[in-house]
């Protein structure tokens, strides 16, 4: 009898030795995994080097809590960064020109500063998932000194760009606000994925916490702001979520200065594949050469856009209406475009391309009109006015007129007026132009002047005004729009034309991005809320009976101090004092 005693507590104890050691190869599995996390973050690739958080213990010590703030600070300014700059991508050329009138000389800064958001962006990122990472594996925070100088410059960097954008570019943020309307749905799929990754963590340790206010501070923000992510739709817009049969019809495509992604721009070439590619207009801007001939040159200058320096060094800041025709005429205005590429993602141009911008040279007014006029596209032309002592300062809009009336003889409905001074006038001389406001102004006053169309940059994009001035016959041309998302926010606003760099690219939507009706809309919402509910409720449960049933097995002290943080010394210092048979 008393054998079988012996035995069966010999059996008892081998048994419970038997789940000690299980318990002990499952915690040993998971230690390369803990190691590389630990490693990557604090450099503590060793395993005595870490420590396990203590039930009701704080996650981090308290230098560490002071920082990881600034580590989610720098990950939150670093995502508003990217982002802002990302959806300016549409803008990215007028930030380039913009830097060249500064500096000099032309470069994508453009592109560099998008670069190094993204990897600052995907640094700072890498460093969050690691510590929450750690965090579920019940670990302590000891960010390593210099992931704390990296977070510190990624802060700063974010930080002083966007003061920097918007000091010198405010009308980036009407950008940002545009975007929202046409990525805010799917915004908000991405942050509620991210509070379901984050549930485990936070359940983790509220599960854990010995004080009923330690699990309020660590629960309550993360349900506000989980609730607030579940109701914000309630307050979004979006003109692309719309009844089925109420999109209105494709915007018309007016090539910006031509094709300037394809070509050299304000250029035969740049208009002849604007005419390829389908648009519908062109848009160009006119100065007056010194002895009286209009051709097409946007800048001031003639550096960027032609070889100048090469033929006449000593005038390359010399405005280029104090050049004579004859003077024009010997510049190569297609060179620049291979040398400098001007645009992002522009691609590579065939060898017939090539060479046939190597060959551009500065284009005339009249022989603009007249390849409008043979293939029937409207035309928009800024006017600039030649600077003082040019001796057609005061004549230079007569010399336009004579043009278009006289020597190119364009119909004139294609004609779209742009310029306001002397507007009475141009409509005495020519009518049938169809003149076209810059601005936007009181509907009476727009059929006062005989306004038929709208010329708006497109931050001032509004589905409401469109309407209304379609209401009174009044169409909306907005530039510049290169994006696919904000021409297809242009479409979903019913705008009924605009100009773009990239008529090549935006020929080919058939329908805007992210259009979807108001019940498409609206199942996404209820199912995304509801499966993201579910799966969070799912986590905190799995992790209340993970708790629950480590601190109700005393038959398990040993397993419950290895998975509640116990040392393995600890753990081999009760296995060395079990009796020698169990050995």
């Amino acid at each position: 009898m008393e054998t079988r005693s012996t035995t069966s507590i010999k059996r008892m104890k081998f048994g419970k030795l038997k789940v000690v050691r299980r318990r002990l190869l499952q915690q040993y599995e998971q230690q390369p995994f803990v190691s590389c996390l630990a490693g990557f973050y604090s450099c503590r690739w060793k395993r005595y080097q870490r420590e396990r958080i203590e039930p009701g213990k704080c996650c981090c010590s308290l230098r560490e809590c002071m920082f990881f703030p600034l580590l989610i600070a720098a990950f939150c300014f670093s995502l508003v960064f990217l982002y802002t700059w990302g959806e300016g991508k549409n803008d990215y050329n007028s930030f380039d020109w913009y830097n060249y009138g500064n500096m000099g000389y032309w470069f994508l800064w453009s592109l560099v500063i998008l670069i190094v958001a993204a990897i600052l962006f995907a640094y700072v990122s890498l460093l969050l998932v690691l510590a929450m990472c750690l965090l579920a594996e019940g670990q302590r925070l000891y960010l390593h000194w210099s992931h704390k100088i990296g977070t510190f410059l990624v802060l700063g960097f974010s930080i002083a760009c966007l003061f920097a954008l918007s000091i010198l570019w405010r009308d980036h943020r009407k950008t940002v606000r545009l975007s929202f309307q046409v990525t805010a749905p799917y915004l908000h799929i991405g942050a509620i994925a991210i509070m379901v990754l984050l549930a485990w963590p936070v359940s983790f340790h509220a599960i854990r916490a010995d004080k009923k206010v330690t699990q309020m501070i660590i629960v309550g923000p993360y349900l506000a702001i989980l609730l607030f992510l579940f109701l914000i739709p309630l307050g979004m817009y979006s003109p692309c979520i719309r009844e089925m049969g109420t999109l209105g019809p494709k915007p018309a495509l007016i090539g910006h200065r031509g094709a300037p992604m394809l070509a050299p721009e304000n250029t035969e070439m740049s208009f002849l594949k604007t005419i390829e590619h389908g648009g519908d207009g062109l848009e160009t801007d006119v100065a007056i050469s010194y002895d009286g001939v209009p051709f097409l040159m946007h800048d001031d200058t003639l550096k960027r856009t032609t070889n100048v320096a090469e033929v006449y060094p000593n005038d390359t800041g010399k405005a280029a209406s104090f050049f004579s025709w004859d003077a024009l005429q010997k510049l190569n205005a297609g060179m620049w475009f291979l040398k400098n590429k001007p645009f992002v993602g522009m691609g590579s141009l065939s060898k017939a391309d090539q060479k046939q911008a190597k060959n551009q040279s500065i284009y005339t007014l009249s022989s603009f009109l007249r390849l409008a006029d043979s293939h029937n596209k409207l035309v928009i032309f800024d006017l600039y006015r030649p600077p003082e002592k040019h001796p057609y300062r005061n004549l230079w809009l007569r010399k336009v007129l004579d043009v278009i009336l006289k020597e190119a003889k364009i119909k004139r409905h294609l004609v779209l007026w742009l310029h306001n001074s002397v507007r009475s006038f141009v409509q005495s001389v020519a009518p049938g132009f169809q003149h076209t406001m810059g601005r936007k102004a009181p509907i009476e006053d727009l059929l006062k002047h005989n306004i038929v169309k709208l010329n708006l940059v497109y931050t001032d994009m509004s589905t409401e005004d469109i309407r209304k001035y379609a209401a009174a016959n009044i169409t909306t041309n907005f530039y510049v729009v290169n994006e696919p998302w904000l021409y297809s926010l242009a479409w979903c606003s019913g705008a009924h034309s605009v100009t773009t760099n990239a008529v090549h690219l935006l020929k080919d939507l058939s329908q805007p991005l992210f259009l979807m009706t108001p019940q498409q809309y609206s199942i996404m919402w209820i199912l995304t809320d509801t499966i993201s509910a579910f799966l969070i409720t799912l986590i905190f449960f799995l992790q209340w009976w993970r708790g629950k049933n480590f601190s109700c097995c005393p038959a398990e002290d040993s397993n419950s101090m290895i998975e509640n943080g116990g040392s393995y010394n600890k753990f081999k210092t009760e296995l060395s004092n079990m009796p020698p048979v169990l050995a």
